[in-house]
């Protein structure tokens, strides 16, 4: 065995004190813990035990029906914490829908879109609570280069860093639909003509210069050679899309609904919103 699987428990989360003003952070990790949660862990002096060989196995074998991250070592990083923990939630809540709804395309786009756009949202968080966070450190140099690749001027770069600061739920939900309408329309490109017609209506988009930050090929080629169903959108998923969409704050309508409502924790049962089936 070259791997063993440890639950959150066993082991040591990094940088936890970045993000004691978040309080999705606290919501997040529990709900790994509490449903057992595992992550695949090398065993010391394994070719697996270097961050670049954990990068490539997460890119290329995630899986739906198998998850849990490849780490490089018994540490995770707590930004990874609360983007693993999104996966599982949109898993669970997908799998909620019926055996089918957390295979398709647009069930694998959803749970991208809104585990990547969480990102941008702690690097508003963080900017004016936690400066030298170490999530800071590589996301900010990254998303700077791709918004740079994309033509935007450092200056503009740096004002749109103040927008999200300002406001970070709405950088979320702009950025997580952003993701989604993206690779929906992507995923079904006939050809590369077509793609790139695709892709070019979103060059406009408040955060069209971050669009190629995200790994939206393996995105797309994944849910292109594994979903179930690459036909039409499908109508549980784009459901449940509408929804988050109509919210006053997306996030704090997945809270109510994915971490509170499908896990028996206390939360505001009376005004949730009922899932698709």
């Amino acid at each position: 065995m070259r791997f063993q699987r440890l639950t959150l428990d066993n082991v040591r989360i990094e940088d936890e004190r970045s993000y004691r003003h978040i309080g999705l952070y606290a919501e997040l990790k529990r709900a790994l813990v509490r449903d057992h949660v595992t992550f695949l862990v090398p065993k010391p002096g394994t070719p697996e035990a270097r961050w670049d060989r954990a990068l490539f196995l997460n890119l290329t074998f995630w899986s739906p029906d198998q998850p849990g991250d490849v780490l490089d070592g018994d540490a995770i990083p707590a930004d990874v914490v609360m983007h693993a923990g999104w996966h599982h939630v949109t898993r669970r809540a997908l799998d909620a829908l019926g055996p089918t709804a957390s295979q398709s395309p647009d069930a694998l786009l959803l749970g991208e879109s809104i585990a990547s756009a969480f990102d941008l949202y702690l690097v508003g968080r963080l900017l004016g609570h936690a400066p030298d966070a170490a999530f800071l450190e590589t996301q900010v140099p990254a998303m700077a280069e791709a918004t740079q690749q994309a033509g935007m001027p450092e200056d503009a770069f740096e004002a749109m860093l103040d927008e999200v600061s300002r406001d970070p739920d709405k950088a979320f939900e702009d950025l997580r639909e952003l993701l989604f309408d993206a690779s929906i329309a992507l995923v079904r490109a006939p050809s590369v003509e077509e793609a790139a017609e695709r892709i070019a209506r979103f060059d406009t988009h408040r955060f069209g210069p971050l669009l190629h930050h995200y790994e939206l090929s393996t995105w797309i080629l994944y849910a292109r050679a594994y979903a179930k169903d690459a036909g039409a959108p499908d109508p549980q998923v784009m459901a449940v899309d509408a929804m988050i969409r109509r919210a006053d704050v997306a996030l704090d309508w997945l809270e109510k609904n994915w971490i509170y409502g499908l896990s028996g924790d206390p939360g505001e049962p009376d005004d949730r919103e009922v899932l698709p089936r």
